[in-house]
């Protein structure tokens, strides 16, 4: 990105000034990939750790004369086995045929005719493969097409970046992180990078502000009050101990007793004698 980028944020944001002066320069430079690889690529990356995706795309290349990546219309031409074996799942393998079959209708189009699309639109057209989600498309416009604001509210990196940049307790929601990135514009993708490298910046401190606390670790954490001298002690004393009955007391029950049974025998004879 250029100085002017860099500068630009740096004066609408103290934050990212920080970040920039911590980081250096945004690094990001446009991939030279076709549309139709760039997608087949993500989705062959989709769930798995990069060296693993590479491994199966290595195996998939291989299909293909010279082991470059094939045009569109060759995919058409290798057995779903063949495939299946070079390591894509089912599901992989349906995104790679419908990417396929989009790319040769033109509902996915050529690099020269994304340059003329807004972002909006690419997002609209892409997200029409299977496999395909906005998130996927946003990272294809910001790393192959190298579009300058793009704001991937939905990418929990950026999101976890957010929080330890501006030293909360919390991740920001994705609508809260698109209202809060509306100062970075026209340059969200390169103050979206800043956000990843606040993540790295973190972790290689060992700070430990990488790590998102959960709503039942922050309230844990919470201080309680201490507990005052009296209760302490009111919880320690013994319970005390009942106090004898006085002889006046046990008289009076022992007189009572026959006036109750004269009161039983009174309701006896009203009702007929009956026991």
């Amino acid at each position: 990105m250029t100085p002017k980028t860099h500068a630009h944020l740096s004066k609408q944001c103290p934050v990212l000034k920080r970040l920039i002066e911590q980081a250096g320069p945004c690094d990001i430079v446009p991939q030279t990939r076709s549309p139709f690889e760039a997608l087949v690529r993500a989705v062959a990356h989709q769930q798995l750790n990069g060296t693993a995706a590479e491994t199966i795309l290595g195996r998939f290349l291989a299909l293909f004369p010279h082991g470059q990546f094939p045009a569109p219309d060759e995919i058409a031409s290798v057995p779903d086995e063949a495939i299946r074996a070079a390591g894509f799942s089912r599901s992989k393998l349906a995104a790679i045929r419908d990417i396929s079959e989009k790319a040769m209708s033109g509902v996915v189009p050529h690099r020269e005719e994304l340059a003329t699309l807004p972002d909006d639109e690419i997002v609209e057209r892409l997200t029409q493969c299977r496999g395909v989600g906005r998130w996927t498309v946003e990272m294809f416009l910001m790393f192959t097409l190298g579009r300058p604001d793009v704001l991937p509210v939905d990418d929990f990196g950026v999101r976890n970046g957010y929080r330890i940049a501006y030293g909360l307790s919390e991740m920001p929601t994705p609508k809260e992180l698109q209202a809060a990135g509306e100062k970075w514009r026209p340059y969200r993708t390169t103050a979206s990078w800043y956000m990843w490298r606040a993540v790295d910046l973190a972790r290689e401190s060992g700070s430990g502000a990488a790590k998102v606390p959960s709503k039942a670790a922050a309230s844990s954490k919470k201080k309680t009050k201490p507990k005052s001298k009296a209760k302490a002690k009111a919880k320690v004393a013994q319970p005390a101990k009942p106090k004898p009955k006085s002889k006046a007391k046990v008289k009076a029950k022992t007189k009572a007793k026959p006036v109750a049974r004269k009161s039983q025998a009174l309701k006896k004879r009203a009702g007929g004698g009956r026991a």
